[in-house]
């Protein structure tokens, strides 16, 4: 999955969605078989175990389909444990200030970059050993560190975020940020834009991903800015595909 780094590196865009009550590995096949390059699984607001994850990361490294994790904190128990689990890639809500942002490189990277954990023989290297240094540089070609941002003050504090070395992206979180602005749910108001628009610079400046979690919409807006792209959740999903199965039936005949 190295490349799929380096494709935010070049500055293309990747493509993936969000999952949060989805339990059954086989989302990593449906995600690579309708051509998306990664997956999230949502572990702030879901109540995943770290065996689901585990399961469903192994099948998606399996078929070359990335995962990615949000935690729910940046914390040492969260972030280095999930990379181990075999993520390409981990999201950290809520980050505001750079010590953030270095607390999230120091659980995500290893040496010399940050101070990750080691170890081998775990999914993250597919059961298998290997030499210590070659397994810390293929873990930092790979880990994707993606600092959420999601309040004012996150907004404000980007460049200093974004400069952080080791950071790789910054994903604006849409509907917090506009709660923090006192506009919840307003995502066309300037005050979002403007604020979105502050983030992108801020990567642009310092090379970084710029992502954006959101509808259609707002992903078009910024579309000239955004490599790490994700869109809907699978709980829209199933109600949207629910509800056309809803209204196939009771049109039957009209």
């Amino acid at each position: 999955m190295e490349e799929l780094k380096e494709k935010l590196e070049r500055g293309e865009k990747i493509a993936g969605v969000m999952t949060r009550i989805v339990r059954n590995p086989a989302i990593a096949l449906l995600a690579k078989n309708a051509g998306l390059d990664y997956i999230m699984m949502d572990c702030e607001h879901s109540n995943f175990t770290m065996e689901t994850i585990h399961d469903i990361l192994i099948t998606a490294n399996a078929v070359g389909l990335a995962g990615f994790v949000r935690v729910p904190e940046g914390t040492k128990a969260w972030i280095s444990r999930v990379l181990d689990t075999g993520a390409a890639g981990v999201m950290v809500p809520m980050i505001e200030t750079r010590e953030q942002a270095e607390n999230l490189v120091r659980y995500a990277k290893y040496q010399p970059i940050g101070g990750r954990g080691y170890t081998a023989g775990c999914c993250h290297t597919d059961y298998k050993g290997g030499k210590h240094a070659d397994i810390m540089e293929m873990g930092n070609r790979k880990v994707i560190a993606i600092a959420q941002i999601e309040t004012k003050k996150a907004v404000e504090n980007a460049e200093e975020i974004a400069s952080t070395e080791g950071i790789d992206a910054l994903l604006i979180g849409p509907n917090d940020l506009s709660v923090s602005l006192g506009i919840p749910g307003d995502f066309q108001n300037p005050l979002e834009l403007e604020a979105i628009k502050t983030v992108a610079a801020a990567c642009r400046k310092y090379g970084k991903a710029f992502g954006l979690h959101a509808g259609g919409s707002l992903l078009e807006q910024f579309s000239d800015d955004l490599t790490l792209v994700m869109n809907s959740m699978d709980t829209d999903i199933l109600a949207a595909g629910l509800k056309t199965v809803n209204d196939t039936c009771r049109n039957l005949g009209k």
